[in-house]
């Protein structure tokens, strides 16, 4: 980390004038200890402060540029190169060689996340084909974020591979799968694996998707990135990690005791390395070098990290051993941003625990799990829990439907948030439903990045 200091002070200009403006002369910063004691960039204080030249290596922009989606505010630019690529394709190349065994076996990728300007369809489909060129098997089509195109040429393609790869964001995945199905795409005869990104989803959620496209082992055939618009992949599910999570959604006391909440985080293993992560004030900064180059950048995401032997103690303290072996790497746990919650009579209402209550058997098979939670004044100026729901293709809104969602929803929020149970009046707790048709324009439009809350 001093040395990537000392490259990124010497070659980055913009960082060169934040050195200046805080007061520190990069010959001070000589061990860890002076390095830990660096000030935070951020996208505010660092990022919009400067032109992209300077914040790139020598002044100079990278051969492409990506757009983040600006879930925080304005969007913002970031310079890419092929070598920032091939650093990023280590951790899918993890993912498709340890879990979905892609080193032997006919592979296609289907990158379902937006295509353009936006971080997420092109940086997949570049990495998938770094793979290909690295000897793996693999062929990549990129249908982006049209279900229609998805469904199109995935049965088309699917018989000529041994596996199919859909990479997407979760709950837009859970749309391709349902509506395939309902069209009658024979999913369990394709051999699906998924890659996600972009959200934490609950256990429930991983073993509803892998029972409808027939998944023997979602333990290996599922893998969630963490990843960022400012710096590509930091992170990876491994099967040892997924295997640790599903052993701790069963159990949220043991959870909080881990995580320091009965939330259940994204838990991925990362290589400090390549991207570096400390802990500040229960959120996570990283370190590394990409297009443009990150010091200690506090990126806002709540969250921790725990040492592999730590990890590997505690579950052992739990009577737990997983059976799955993975990388000796350390974990990091990430809950999201905190302003994606709700404050409803003082507790922090958050949107994994709407979803685990939609995701039930009694409510799934009506719902496509998309939702919007809010609190809503009424005349009285008094305050309600409101959560309204998207309900699946061809279902119309029903009383029967929305007893279910509200019944199930309330369950598991007492049974997650012991702020709700604590904080909310009994009279007050159970959430009101709205349903809407699948594609509703106000609050589920096709082809958008869905947001969960609103304030």
């Amino acid at each position: 980390m001093v040395e990537l200091f000392h490259r990124v002070a010497a070659s980055v200009p913009a960082y060169r004038a934040f050195l200046a403006e805080h007061g520190v002369d990069p010959e001070h910063i000589r061990t860890y200890q002076d390095f830990a004691g660096l000030p935070l960039t951020t996208k505010d204080n660092y990022i919009r402060r400067h032109p992209l030249p300077d914040l790139c290596r020598d002044g100079t922009i990278g051969d492409m540029i990506a757009v983040s989606s600006g879930s925080t505010g304005a969007p913002a630019f970031w310079a890419r190169s092929t070598a920032d690529e091939q650093v990023i394709a280590e951790r899918f190349e993890e993912v498709f060689r340890d879990a979905f065994g892609a080193r032997g076996r006919r592979t296609l990728a289907v990158v379902c996340f937006a295509l353009g300007t936006w971080v997420g369809g092109l940086f997949t489909t570049a990495c998938c084909r770094h793979l290909a060129d690295r000897g793996y098997p693999l062929t990549v089509v990129a249908p982006g974020s049209d279900r229609r195109e998805i469904l199109r040429v995935v049965p088309e393609l699917a018989p000529y591979f041994d596996q199919v790869v859909l990479l997407g964001y979760p709950p837009f995945l859970k749309d391709v799968i349902d509506a395939g199905t309902a069209q009658g795409v024979p999913w369990a005869d394709y051999s699906v694996k998924l890659v996600t990104a972009g959200e934490v989803f609950s256990e429930e959620w991983r073993s509803l998707v892998a029972e409808r496209v027939g998944m023997t082992d979602p333990v290996r055939d599922t893998a969630s990135l963490y990843g960022t618009a400012d710096a590509g992949v930091l992170g990876n599910e491994t099967p040892l990690s997924v295997e640790i999570r599903r052993f701790l959604s069963a159990r949220p006391e043991v959870a909080r005791r881990l995580f320091g909440s009965a939330r259940l985080p994204t838990l991925v293993q990362y290589d400090p390395a390549v991207r570096f992560f400390e802990e500040h004030e229960g959120t996570l900064l990283f370190s590394g070098d990409n297009g443009v180059p990150l010091i200690r950048y506090h990126i806002a995401d709540e969250g921790g990290l725990t040492p592999y032997d730590r990890m590997l103690a505690f579950l052992g303290e739990h009577g737990f051993r997983p059976a799955a072996t993975g990388p000796q790497r350390p974990f990091a746990h990430v809950f999201g941003r905190s302003h994606f919650t709700v404050s409803y009579y003082g507790a922090n209402v958050y949107p994994e625990n709407i979803s685990i209550g939609l995701e039930q058997p009694e409510v799934s098979g009506f719902v496509t799990g998309k939702f919007v939670l809010e609190t809503v004044e009424d005349e009285h100026r008094d305050r309600h829990l409101t959560v309204t729901v998207e309900l699946a293709p061809g279902i119309s809104p029903s009383d029967k439907i929305a007893q279910a969602a509200g019944e199930s929803i309330l369950t598991h929020l007492l049974r997650l948030n012991s702020e709700f149970a604590a904080y909310v009046p009994h009279h007050r707790r159970a959430p009101g439903i709205r349903l809407r048709e699948t594609g509703d324009p106000d609050h589920f439009p096709p082809g958008a990045k869905h947001r969960y809350t609103r304030g």
